[in-house]
C-alpha cells in the first residue's frame, strides 16, 4: 500500500507534473477570485475556446514551436476579445452574444485547420491538456508567468479591487479604470494559456472559476478568496495529478473533477452558506 502511494513520487515526470499543478493551480486559483468577483465566467470560458485557433493559425505559419503556440493563443484570444467588444459597439447585440459567435465560428475553424494540417494527436492534448508530457524548460515557463501573474495582481491588488466593485468612484480617485481592466484582460489571458498543458482548452475553464467559487461559499472575505481559491487550486490540482496516476485516468479532467467534488461537497455541506444549512434553517 505504501509502495504504491509513494510510487509517483520516484518518477521525474510525475515529479514534474505535481510541480506543475501545483504553479498552476495556485496562479489559477488567485486568478479565480477576480473571476469570481466579476461575475465573468462565461467570458472566460470564451476566451479559453479561443485559444485553439490561435494555435492552429499559428502552426500553419510558422510551425509548431512553443513560442508559435503561445503567440497564437495570446493573438486569438485578445482578437475575440476585443473583436467581441467592437461587434457589441457597432450593432445592436449585446458583448456576450457576440463573443459566443466569434468564438464558437473560430474554434470550429480551429478544430478543421487542425486536422488539415495534420497535428490531431496533439490537438487532443490542447483540448484537454498533457501535464505529464511537461519538459524541465515547460516548468521554468509556468513558474515564470506564475510568479509574473502574481506579482502584478498583487501589487495592484487595492485598485483592481476599486475598479471591480465601483469602477465610477474608482475613476473620480484617479484610479486608471480602462487600463487596469485591459491589464486584467491580459494576465487573465497569459494565466489561460500556461494552463493548457495541464488542462487544455475545454477544461480551463473549470481550474479557472472553480477553486474562489467553492471558497465564496465558505466566507464573506475577500482576502480569503484570492488566498483560499490559491491554496485549493495548488493543491488540488497536484493531488488529481496523484489520482490520475494511482488509478490510471487522465490528469486533465482529473484535476477538473476534483475540484468539482470539493465544490460538491461545500454547496452541500457549507456551514455558512451550505443546501443543507439553509434547508435546516427554514425548517
Amino acid at each position: 500500500m505504501i509502495e504504491w502511494l509513494i510510487e509517483p513520487f520516484q518518477q521525474p515526470f510525475n515529479q514534474r507534473a505535481v510541480l506543475a499543478a501545483l504553479l498552476i493551480g495556485f496562479t489559477n486559483g488567485y486568478m479565480s477570485a477576480f473571476v469570481v468577483l466579476r461575475k465573468s465566467a462565461l467570458k472566460v470560458g470564451s476566451l479559453s475556446h479561443a485559444l485553439l485557433p490561435g494555435i492552429a493559425v499559428a502552426i500553419l505559419v510558422a510551425g509548431l514551436h512553443d513560442w508559435s503556440v503561445f503567440l497564437g493563443s495570446l493573438f486569438a484570444a485578445l482578437l475575440i476579445g476585443l473583436g467581441s467588444l467592437a461587434v457589441s459597439r457597432g450593432s445592436r447585440l449585446d458583448q456576450d452574444s457576440a463573443l459566443a459567435i466569434l468564438y464558437t465560428a473560430a474554434f470550429s475553424g480551429g478544430i478543421i485547420l487542425l486536422r488539415r494540417i495534420g497535428v490531431a494527436q496533439e490537438m487532443q492534448e490542447w483540448l484537454f491538456g498533457n501535464i505529464m508530457g511537461l519538459r524541465n524548460s515547460d516548468l521554468w515557463t509556468n513558474f515564470w508567468i506564475s510568479f509574473g501573474a502574481l506579482g502584478v495582481l498583487t501589487a495592484l491588488h487595492r485598485p483592481l479591487l476599486m475598479t471591480l466593485f465601483d469602477a465610477e468612484v474608482a475613476a473620480t480617485l484617479g484610479v486608471p479604470v480602462r487600463a487596469l481592466n485591459y491589464l486584467l484582460l491580459a494576465v487573465l489571458i497569459v494565466v489561460l494559456i500556461s494552463s493548457l498543458q495541464a488542462v487544455g482548452c475545454m477544461l480551463a475553464l473549470g481550474l479557472l472559476v472553480t477553486p474562489a467559487a467553492t471558497v465564496y461559499l465558505l466566507t464573506d472575505s475577500t482576502s480569503a478568496l484570492f488566498w483560499g481559491g490559491s491554496l485549493l487550486g495548488g493543491l488540488a490540482a497536484a493531488f488529481a495529478v496523484l489520482v490520475g496516476w494511482w488509478f490510471n485516468i487522465e490528469q486533465g479532467p482529473a484535476i477538473v473533477l476534483v475540484l468539482g467534488a470539493v465544490f460538491l461537497v461545500v454547496f452541500l455541506f457549507g456551514p455558512k452558506y451550505g443546501l443543507l444549512r439553509r434547508l435546516g434553517s427554514r425548517g
